[in-house]
């Protein structure tokens, strides 16, 4: 015990020394905590610190980050539905599931991500795919889809299994993936929230865990997880003066001020940059007023750096044409953005104005589908 007890004082005093410095040498954080950590820039992925953010390692409970994503992109997210009995007798954390409820997959994301329920997300599972080890597939293609090279799901909520592990480092990237969501990015960040489930359904209020998000300034999110065999994991994220940076600990007693400390020293040492967004997209119009029609990409995207410039390059992904007519803000298609062949994120591509049908195509489309339908019983009728 008293060799824990020096070991624990050991990496503080190292955390206080390095986060001491002036803020040019700040970066030379020698050491945490934590088993593994990183800090990550969650619009470019730059990687500001990393210790053992490779290492293969339990991260409990912020395995719901993929399951609550999952969720919020399977769609129909306020339909309610009976959860399965099975499903949702687990132990551990709660949301306070019971056998007969009537939930929403809504519902079910905020029982996941603040108080932690592993009945949450065990409903999840099987509404998702009909089973632990049919969604545990799911989760597993999702993280090859990211990137995510040395993790592998088992479980729906991180209940410990020795096949069940991630790094640091994957489950940064993967929180940057999540945080754009806008519904995930939502539900990470309440610290509070009415909720309603039941049978019948009735409200009531669930709390996060997440303590960093009254404690840190500027902290949006995001997990916090625990096993006896995994420690103490938190992931976070922290945004200040436009600069997104995720922050991940596995195994680490002092999460908390880890967080904390590693936010102080290096976010003064970045710098706001910025990069446009292409303009001047636009995508064909068949039948239309207007033989094509603009797509709304002005403005920019902000991120942190430490003096390199980034070199995103940004490609379009829209069908050949749209048919009109045509609404304003009506979905044409994305812009991908990437750096290194790796992709940073998406942004949707909404038509600037609507566009018309042309009155004539009207016509010709009628005349044309009356001689098509007459033919087509002619023939019939001659076989007959």
């Amino acid at each position: 015990m008293r060799k824990q007890l020096c070991s624990v004082l050991l990496s503080a005093v190292l955390l206080f020394c390095s986060l001491s410095m002036p803020h040019a040498a700040a970066m030379e954080i020698t050491a945490v905590s934590a088993k593994a950590c990183v800090v990550m820039e969650a619009t470019t992925r730059e990687v500001f610190f990393a210790q053992n953010e490779t290492e293969q390692l339990p991260m409990a409970s912020t395995t719901k980050i993929m399951t609550t994503l999952l969720c919020l992109e399977s769609g129909d997210l306020d339909t309610p539905f009976r959860v399965d009995d099975n499903a949702i007798q687990v132990e551990g954390s709660s949301m306070g599931l019971v056998k007969g409820d009537i939930v929403t997959k809504r519902a079910l994301c905020y029982g996941m991500m603040l108080p932690s329920g592993n009945d949450a997300a065990g409903a999840t599972a099987v509404k998702l795919a009909g089973s632990y080890e049919a969604f545990a597939e799911q989760m597993n293609q999702r993280a090859e889809q990211i990137g995510l090279q040395h993790t592998h799901f088992v479980t729906p909520s991180g209940l410990h299994d020795e096949q069940h592990y991630s790094t640091a480092y994957d489950m940064a990237l993967l929180t940057a993936v999540a945080l754009q969501n806008a519904d995930f990015r939502e539900i990470c960040g309440q610290t509070t929230a009415k909720v309603s489930f039941g049978n019948p359904p009735y409200e009531r209020w669930l709390k996060n865990t997440n303590k960093l998000l009254t404690q840190c300034e500027g902290v949006i999110g995001v997990k916090t997880g625990f096993t006896d065999e995994a420690g103490r994991c938190l992931v976070s994220a922290c945004t200040r003066n436009d600069i997104t940076l995720i922050c991940v600990t596995l195994n680490d007693p002092n999460d908390w001020q880890t967080h904390s400390n590693l936010y102080d020293a290096i976010f003064p040492t970045l710098q706001t940059k910025t990069v446009s967004l292409p303009e001047n997209l636009q995508i064909p119009v068949v039948g239309g007023t207007a033989e094509q029609v603009a797509l709304q990409t002005e403005g920019t995207v902000t991120y942190g750096s430490n003096g390199t410039v980034c070199d995103i390059q940004f490609s379009v992904q829209t069908k050949p044409f749209l048919f009109a007519p045509v609404r304003a803000e009506q979905y044409g298609g994305v812009l991908v953005a990437k750096q290194n062949g790796q992709e940073l994120f998406r942004l949707p591509l909404l038509t600037k104005e609507s566009v018309s049908e042309k009155e004539t195509v009207t016509t010709e489309k009628k005349e044309k589908l009356h001689i098509r339908l007459w033919n087509w019983f002619r023939a019939w009728f001659q076989k007959k």
